[in-house]
This record gives structure tokens, sequence and C-alpha cells, in this order.
């Protein structure tokens, strides 16, 4: 009998029209940000028991079995995919999600454009807890599955630390923080980069200093950093937040270190 986790992997492989990489950890949170470096996310439903769609959305489905992964249509909805034929008279939906783009002007096939030649590392920056002031450092243990020495997402005390994928690391271009004349510790970001952009490490692999990374999605801008930092910075910000990545082989990282995609 397939569980849960293989039933929502066959879901999204029928949303997306195309293989879903198989969870790793918990399964909806592995791909709400799995989807994310797609230009996709999935977006709840207030009341998915009465919901209905002439599109394709997905429903956990509650039956005397337990819990199954259903992708639905129409208005009023029935099953399109139903995984397990779970879908019956004894079961109730007790949660949804559409399938929608993070941005509709962005495709979701190949949605940035792939990181041209090398750049440098112009700022490491690290604070030890949450919201507390960045400084500045010259160079830094980056360990892997964990975060920058000394930072607070290496010690799990950040804003938006974990679970999941995307939060060891964060990375920033210069040139786009001395463009709208953001002080670079106020960005927020781990490492400042110069001479490279970042978007089109997500996905990839790349080495920054010594330290293997990969990339996950985007570091958009939010409220929480309009308030450390000054009002006004969510529009300016929009697909040039920087990167979120993890950290997957330990290494060093100094000022003036390459920044390197990786084949």
């Amino acid at each position: 009998m397939a569980s849960f986790d293989d039933e929502l992997r066959a879901c999204i492989a029928e949303l997306l029209r195309g293989p879903a990489q198989v969870p790793e950890g918990e399964p909806l949170l592995f791909y709400k940000q799995w989807l994310a470096e797609r230009n996709l996310g999935l977006v709840p439903i207030a009341d998915a028991a009465s919901f209905d769609w002439p599109g394709q959305w997905l429903a956990k489905v509650r039956a005397p079995d337990g819990d199954h992964a259903v992708v639905m249509f129409g208005s009023p909805s029935g099953p399109w995919l139903d995984p397990a034929g779970a879908y019956g008279r004894d079961t109730e939906i007790v949660e949804g999600w559409m399938l929608a783009p993070l941005d509709l002007h962005v495709p979701t096939d190949s949605p940035w454009k792939a990181a041209a030649g090398e750049g440098t590392v112009a700022a490491v920056l690290i604070a030890p807890e949450a919201e507390a002031p960045l400084f500045s450092v010259d160079e830094v243990d980056a360990v892997a599955g964990r975060g920058l020495e000394g930072d607070r997402y290496e010690s799990g005390r950040g804003t938006f630390s974990g679970p999941g994928r995307g939060y060891q690391l964060t990375l920033v271009e210069s040139e786009v923080l001395d463009e709208i004349e953001l002080p670079w510790a106020e960005a927020r970001r781990n490492v400042v980069t110069r001479g490279i952009g970042l978007n089109g490490l997500v996905g990839r692999r790349f080495k920054v200093g010594s330290a293997e990374c990969v990339g996950r999605r985007l570091c958009e801008p939010c409220a929480h950093l309009e308030t450390l930092a000054r009002p006004g910075l969510l529009r300016p910000l929009v697909h040039r937040g920087g990167l979120r990545a993890d950290i997957v082989g330990d290494g060093r990282i100094r000022v003036g270190d390459p920044v390197v995609p990786l084949r």
C-alpha cells in the first residue's frame, strides 16, 4: 500500500506534468520549498472541504485507514487523480492547496538565467542572535548542514531557522545594495558578493571559498526586513534580495575568495 508521501509525490508530479523529487524530511514542507526553486508555491485553501475550482488543486483526504493525497478538479470538484482510490462516501477533505506561480511574469520551467562566470566575496557578516546587528569578519568556518560558525542560523537561533532547506547561508549582490543605498549589514545576509548573478545559482552547486554549497531559492525581501532596516525595501529588492543556500561541504570563507558555480 502506498504511503501518503508516495501519493503526494504522485499528485505533485501530476500537477507539474513532470517528475517530482523524492521528499527529504516532512513531505509537504519539502515540496513547498522545492517548488519555490521553480517559481511555484502551494497556496493553502481556507475551507478546502467546500472549495470548488474549474482547474486542478491538491487535497488531503481523511479516510478510515488514514490520510491520502488527491488531485481535485471541477466546480463542484471531484477526484482527478486518486492514487490510493481513497476518495468516497466515508472520506472528508481536511486540507487543500492551489499550485500557483510566485510571479506570473517569470517562467516556471527555467525561471532564472544561469550564473555567468565567477564572482568574489566582498564581505562576510554574522550575528549571534535573531535580530541582533550583523558584524563583519574577515573569515569564517562554514559548517556543512549547519551554517557559518558563530552565526544565529548555525546555532538554530535565527528568525527563519528551519526545519527544511535553505536556512544555513544567505548571499546578496553588492551591486544591488549599492544601487539602493542600503548598508550591507542592514540587508541581513551572510555573504555579500561582487561580480556574479546569484539568481542563476538556484538549484545549482557552487563554492564560496573552500565551502561547497547548493542554492535553494531566492531570498526574497519581506516585512521583517523592512522593520529591521527601513520601510520601502520590498519593491526594489523583489527577485534581487539574494539567495538562500545550504552548505554541503565544510570549508572556510574569506573576504576576497572566489564564488564559483560548479558543473
